[in-house]
């Protein structure tokens, strides 16, 4: 019995509400993926009890965040918003000495139109730290946007490279020498752009991604965030960029246009399938051949058989929460199961672009038909199709 499988692509856009977490909410993975950060969330009471909930904290730990509380007099603009804040950093500064503060704008902030990026440069000059502003507020689709705004915010502040492109190839060395506990080992690296990676990833499965692409020759110059502030890689010119996660589109954007970098539009390394399809076309895009891609692959698979066997033939209906939804929908369907729709809350078809065509890759090589996406779905809406 031979099935009709629909090959076409399509989004569609209904108008429903956002139901998704606050974005205020990536202080909880950035200020421990930056360790000399301090991010100083902006906003309400309200804000204040949602990180109090969201973040968990014991009461013993020393986190480096905090938040500062407008009152009835700043947002009607009775009390001085300057000096409240200088207070506040200079005893930041004294209790903690980060590398950076970076103010985190909410929702009130916005509405009253508070000139945070108005006062964070003179405010930097007094008191000798680095300022950033992000203003990540619920106005946005997704939470997982947050961090694209404090990333888009950094990237301003990364230095440009030292030499110009020209120069930079001619004094690549294609030997490193790096120490291991057992031996001292020769590493051969590929003569190559230089290559930024971004999004924040915890350190493990970024060490992972660093070792997949040096098998393959490809040398990471720095990542955006880095670990430490002071370690942020050099942007500009000449210098390639990928991103890691699908949300971060605000970014990509200010690479490109603000920094002059160059976009690797590639599938986001969700799955095996995903990261082998991203470290494919890095390294198509750098001039390097692949060696083992395919076979790394297949064991991989082989080692989630028992998983997958739990999955396999299990429907999935992704209602729209944090942008992840194509990504998953695609690693999901290559494990076996039935995804009924793809809810997501926002989606930019350019830095989104690989990622829909290896969905499209993946369908049709499962022999399945290619799932609704609706952008930005109603709930009511959504309940309905889950019933039927």
């Amino acid at each position: 019995m031979s099935v009709k499988i629909d090959e076409t692509l399509t989004v569609e856009c209904e108008t429903g509400n956002y139901h998704t977490f606050c974005p205020i909410s990536c202080v909880s993975w950035l200020y421990q993926k930056i360790e000399d950060s301090f991010f100083l969330v902006v906003g309400t009471k309200t804000c204040g009890y949602f990180l109090q909930n969201a973040l968990g904290v014991m009461i013993f730990a020393e986190p480096r965040y905090a938040m500062a509380e407008l009152e009835e007099g700043d947002i009607s603009a009775q009390l001085n918003d300057y000096e409240g804040l200088k207070k506040l950093c200079i005893r930041i500064k004294k209790d903690r000495d980060p590398s950076v503060i970076i103010w985190i704008g909410t929702c009130t902030t916005e509405i009253i139109k508070m000139d945070l990026e108005g006062m964070a440069p003179k405010l930097e000059w007094e008191i000798g730290i680095p300022i950033l502003v992000a203003r990540a507020n619920g106005l946005d689709y997704a939470f997982t946007q947050g961090e694209d705004t404090v990333l888009a915010a950094i990237a301003h502040r990364c230095p440009e490279p030292e030499f110009s492109v020209r120069e930079r190839k001619e004094t690549i060395q294609k030997f490193f020498t790096f120490h291991s506990r057992k031996k001292e080992e020769l590493v051969e690296y590929a003569n190559h752009p230089s290559l930024v990676l971004f999004g924040s990833l915890p350190s493990n499965v970024a060490s992972q991604l660093n070792l997949e692409l040096k098998r393959q020759s490809i040398k990471v110059s720095g990542w955006l965030p880095a670990q430490k502030y002071i370690d942020l890689p050099s942007l500009g010119d000449g210098v390639y960029v990928c991103g890691v996660n699908p949300f971060l589109s605000r970014t990509a954007t200010t690479l490109i246009r603000r920094e002059k970098c160059e976009l690797i539009i590639a599938p986001f390394p969700i799955g095996p399938d995903g990261t082998r399809a991203w470290i494919e076309k890095i390294c198509s895009v750098l001039g390097v051949e692949t060696q083992g891609l395919e076979e790394r692959e297949e064991r991989i698979w082989e080692s989630l058989k028992d998983y997958l066997d739990l999955v396999c033939g299990k429907s999935v209906f992704f209602m729209g929460d944090n942008l992840l939804e194509v990504s998953l929908a695609r690693f999901l369907i290559r494990c076996g199961m039935i995804v009924h729709e793809i809810g997501i809350p926002y989606m930019d078809k350019r830095y989104q672009a690989a990622e829909l065509s290896l969905l499209q890759d993946t369908c049709i090589k499962m022999c399945v038909p290619i799932p609704r996406i609706v952008e930005k779905p109603d709930n009511s809406n959504q309940i309905r199709r889950i019933r039927e």
